[in-house]
Order: C-alpha cells, then sequence, then structure tokens
C-alpha cells in the first residue's frame, strides 16, 4: 500500500507543482510515487534520455519511493482503453491512499488529457469486472483511492483552491528538484545549448513560482504554500479536529 501517488504528463511536472508538498510527506515517512505518462519527448530542450536522468536526481532530491513512466505519446495523450487501463494498473499496483493529479483547464493539452484518465481510472479500478494484469501476469486486484486531489499548474483552478499546504520548510527542496532539470529551466552556467528559449527556461519563470507560493503562504499566514483543489466534497468527521 503506498499512500501517496503523483499523476502527472510529464518529468518535472510533480516538482514543479508540488514538490514542496512531496518532500514534507517523505519527511514524515509517508510513501510517495511518482508515475509519469510521457517522456517528454517533444520537448524543445534536452532529450527524453537527458531528462531522465534529470528525473532520477529530482526524485533523489524529494526522498520518493518509486518513480515510473507510463511511455504514452507526448503531445497526444488520448482518452483511449489502453491509456486508461494503463493508469487502472498503475494505481492496482502501488494501491494509493491518495492521488494527486492535474487540474482538468490548464495550458498544456496533456495536463487536461492526464486529468481526464485520472478521473476515468481511479473509478474503473475499484471494479472487479474491469480485468488487468500486472507484470507478472497476475490478474490485480481491485482498489479506488481514498481521495484525489488536483494541484495546481500553470493556470488558475476554475475556483479558489480547495485547500493550501505550507511548504515553508521544504521551499529550498522543492526548489533544488526543480534546478535538477537543467536542460529545462534557466541555467546558463550547468546547461551550454542553443536550443531555442522556452516558456518555462526564460530567467524569470523560477521567480514567477516563487511568487504565486508566496502569495499562497500568506493566505493561511506562513511564507510558502502549494494549492490544491478537491475532486470531490472535502469532508472533517468532527469540527473538532480545527480546536
Amino acid at each position: 500500500m503506498t499512500d501517496v501517488l503523483v499523476l502527472s504528463a510529464h518529468p518535472d511536472d510533480a516538482e514543479l507543482a508540488v514538490g514542496g508538498t512531496i518532500k514534507q510527506l517523505t519527511n514524515e515517512g509517508r510513501s510517495v510515487v511518482l508515475v509519469e505518462c510521457t517522456r517528454g519527448e517533444l520537448g524543445t530542450r534536452g532529450t527524453p534520455e537527458l531528462r531522465a536522468r534529470e528525473a532520477a536526481a529530482a526524485a533523489a532530491i524529494l526522498g520518493v519511493t518509486l518513480r515510473e513512466n507510463l511511455d504514452m505519446a507526448d503531445g497526444n495523450i488520448t482518452h483511449t482503453q489502453d491509456n486508461i487501463h494503463a493508469v487502472v494498473r498503475a494505481i492496482r499496483t502501488h494501491r494509493p491512499r491518495l492521488m494527486l493529479i492535474p487540474p482538468p483547464f490548464e495550458r498544456h493539452p496533456d495536463h487536461e488529457s492526464v486529468h481526464r484518465l485520472a478521473r476515468a481510472a481511479a473509478f474503473l479500478s475499484g471494479l472487479t469486472n474491469v480485468r488487468t494484469f500486472g507484470t507478472d501476469d497476475v490478474e490485480q486486484s481491485v482498489h479506488r483511492p481514498n481521495r484525489l486531489l488536483c494541484f495546481q499548474q500553470q493556470f488558475d483552478f476554475p475556483t479558489l483552491p480547495s485547500l493550501y499546504a505550507d511548504i515553508s520548510a521544504t521551499w529550498t527542496d522543492k526548489l533544488a528538484s526543480i534546478k535538477a532539470y537543467g536542460s529545462q529551466f534557466h541555467n546558463p552556467t550547468g546547461y551550454q545549448s542553443d536550443e531555442p528559449e522556452t516558456f518555462i527556461s526564460r530567467p524569470g519563470y523560477i521567480e514567477e513560482l516563487e511568487a504565486r507560493a508566496r502569495y499562497y503562504g500568506s493566505r493561511i499566514g506562513t511564507t510558502y504554500a502549494e494549492a490544491f483543489y478537491a475532486v470531490e466534497p472535502l469532508a472533517v468527521p468532527t469540527l473538532s479536529v480545527f480546536l
């Protein structure tokens, strides 16, 4: 049983969106698995092989239990039975109690596509008549996560965030995990290339991430925070949790 499965479209999505939360969870002894749908092979900068090495370095910084890739087509993540079942297999393999997934409305169409896959797979993985088999060819048992939370990527959520996680203590770890992707972000001394500048390799991009984290921190009285949007209504057993 895994505590948290983070499903994303590309290597570096998890670090950018929830790197602070991931590190906070692993610091608390929670098991976190990162599952990417593609290798980011359409990316303007770097190569899939280089990004795989960068992803491994970032995972080590965040202390995750495992990182795996589903080898879907970058830029063409379709809502097919094969892709849905690939996510179902990942859910049934790792058996997470919580899934962190992309939001429904995003700048990159792959992110929106993974949201749809996650919603379908999280439901179907709990149905006995949806049959999947693991790498050992043994039929997998059903499993449905307790909760899905959407992390924030480039666009705002359709409504105000459902909750904020204080990442003040892990902001530097989040930043280190992002900078592990030297080919993708502004890194004039560590990555020499004549490749074009991209939206995320701009010098000011990391500063924009920090500004948002600081703003969210200000909403809850901390220095840095990450925001989440709940798929289902959130509930507490008693208001005593706030006392």
